[in-house]
């Protein structure tokens, strides 16, 4: 396989570990962006000359210039870019305030962005690249308790779908990935994020945040075969704009769509009754 050049945030565990792990066993090079350096000092110790640590907090839009640059700088290109960096809070919508729910947009929206925008022109140079946004089953569907991260990686998808249109000319790849539940370390005391129970929806929610409290270690999703797929794909000849991963992430979302086109066709003859009559649809580009 050709050697690529990765960028992958939040590498120091999770998905991102396990992605640094594959590719550098699959002989590419990687720049680990974390927040903590010596969280992977074992990887730069293990592969002194393709592994760069670079110290990088996602929600700072600031930084990624100098990400990139130092990318460039060491390794001459961008094959791959990983917005995986990312955290959960959980709560009801009355439970979450304003600057939780700016947090994670700056962690999964405005971060990302900031940095796709700094890579685009390395990869436009090359005429080639792929950017893979770790989005999540809840980025296509939500339940009570979880506003506030869907609300985010609802908003990473919409972007990276319209990206997706925009890049493909030039020869660059985009991959949502929408994982389902992984042994990342996602679901640990100390990750996870609890908005302080109210009395209205203490009830409501017990379920949901002792699920979700309960699930660490338990996941069925094996992150390092996630990441062997993901890997394979940035080598191969093509990509699919969603992958869903995990078998409940794809029973979960394929419900969910097959729910929302059965609300559609019910409520189809309302909608258009809409439209202005005799008047034609409009003619798209797109």
């Amino acid at each position: 396989m050709t050697t690529q050049t990765w960028i992958i945030t939040g590498a120091a565990r999770g998905f991102g570990r396990a992605l640094a792990e594959a590719a550098l066993a699959a002989g590419d090079r990687v720049v680990a962006a974390v927040r903590r350096p010596e969280s992977v000092a074992d990887l730069a110790a293990e592969h002194p000359d393709d592994c760069l640590i670079a110290t990088f907090d996602a929600r700072d839009v600031a930084a990624a210039a100098d990400l990139v640059r130092d990318t460039l700088d060491r390794f001459g290109r961008i094959d791959v870019l990983v917005n995986n960096a990312g955290r959960a809070v959980v709560g009801a919508v009355e439970e979450i305030g304003d600057a939780q729910l700016r947090e994670l947009m700056d962690l999964h929206l405005f971060g990302p962005a900031a940095l796709v925008r700094a890579a685009l022109p390395a990869m436009h140079a090359q005429g080639a690249g792929t950017i893979v946004q770790m989005s999540s089953q809840g980025g296509r569907m939500s339940f009570p308790g979880v506003s506030a991260y869907s609300a985010s990686k609802f908003a990473l998808e919409g972007w990276s779908e319209a990206l997706a249109g925009e890049v493909a000319p030039f020869g660059i790849r985009v991959m949502i990935v929408e994982p389902s539940r992984f042994r990342t370390g996602f679901n640990a005391a100390g990750v996870m994020e609890f908005a302080e129970a109210s009395e209205t929806y203490r009830d409501l929610l017990a379920g949901v945040r002792a699920d979700l409290a309960g699930a660490d270690g338990l996941q069925e999703g094996d992150p390092a075969r996630a990441a062997g797929i993901i890997v394979s794909l940035a080598h191969g000849p093509e990509v699919p704009l969603r992958l869903p991963l995990g078998s409940e992430a794809v029973e979960r979302i394929s419900g969910a769509y097959r729910r929302g086109l059965a609300e559609v066709e019910r409520w189809a003859e309302t909608a258009r009754s809409a439209d202005f009559a005799g008047v034609s649809a409009s003619a798209r580009p797109i």
